[in-house]
């Protein structure tokens, strides 16, 4: 798939994403967003969060713990992808979903951050814009401890979109319209982020 594909998907999936802002069940949509983001999806639910807490600020921290819970539990559904079907699937994964960060660079990585200090390592990821799936599904492949790997994927996620629903409540308005302008611009910034972020988790 081009690069030029992969961009057109992303906007379409953006858009769609962002019609569950109105919806009567977005809350339900929010929370199963945040579900699949953890395991095997690629737009994250801030966009989803951010719409929502912008259309209504005063929910934006129940919105917010949608989002951390259904993260949280997605990242045990990942958790299980790779404990259990990982010997399966390995093959697909990396020849396929690579855009997704899902490498083999990226795993052996992973590995080794695991190794050096688990629960950091998920913190970061689940605070940072590196992709959480990947340290979800690598946690079951390199069998990291659920108690560790629950509370870490808590702290972490909780700490984010917490984080990105009282910036919304101060900013208001103001955010969906610029995201939605600048979109090509935030997905470059977010891919440097992408790169910064697994460089300084490498060096914790």
């Amino acid at each position: 798939m081009s690069e030029k594909q992969q961009n057109g998907i992303h906007h379409r999936m953006y858009r769609w994403v962002l019609k569950w802002a109105g919806h009567r069940n977005a809350k339900g949509a929010l929370f199963g967003l945040a579900f699949a983001e953890a395991s095997f999806f690629p737009i994250p639910a801030d966009v989803l969060l951010i719409a929502m807490a912008v259309a209504n600020a005063s929910k934006a921290r129940l919105y917010a713990f949608l989002a951390a819970s259904g993260s949280v539990l997605g990242g045990l559904a990942g958790y299980g992808i790779g404990r259990l079907l990982w010997l399966g699937i390995a093959g697909f994964v990396f020849e396929h979903l690579g855009f997704l960060g899902m490498t083999r660079e990226n795993f052996d990585l992973v590995e080794q951050l695991y190794n050096d200090n688990a629960f950091m390592a998920l913190f970061t990821a689940g605070f940072t814009p590196i992709p959480f799936k990947v340290f979800t599904i690598a946690a079951g492949v390199f069998k990291v401890s659920l108690p560790v790997f629950i509370a870490a994927s808590i702290v972490g996620r909780s700490a984010r979109f917490f984080l990105v629903a009282e910036l919304v409540g101060r900013m208001g308005p103001r955010v969906l319209p610029f995201v939605e302008k600048h979109l090509g611009w935030l997905s470059i910034l977010f891919v440097a982020l992408l790169v910064l972020g697994f460089w300084a988790i490498k060096l914790l």
